[in-house]
């Protein structure tokens, strides 16, 4: 999919014992799926972030601007 181009933040949480994963480019969605591995949290998370811009597209809602770096 080629809208997938909005960061994903994955950390360890010691009080949930897992990972969690945030988009912070939709508002809102500070920790929006979790993962026990952090292979299982990107599996999680990539999925999380189709459902999330599927859910924009359905609602007619313009999807957020992604957040990009770039190299010089």
């Amino acid at each position: 999919m080629n809208k997938l181009k909005y960061q994903m933040i994955i950390q360890w949480s010691e009080e949930d014992n897992c990972f969690l994963v945030g988009f912070p480019d939709f508002p809102g969605q500070k920790w929006r799926t979790h993962g026990d591995t952090y292979e299982l949290a990107v599996t999680n998370g990539i999925e999380a972030l189709e459902s999330l811009i599927i859910a924009y597209e359905a609602a007619g809602d313009p999807l957020p601007e992604p957040t990009v770096c770039s190299v010089a």
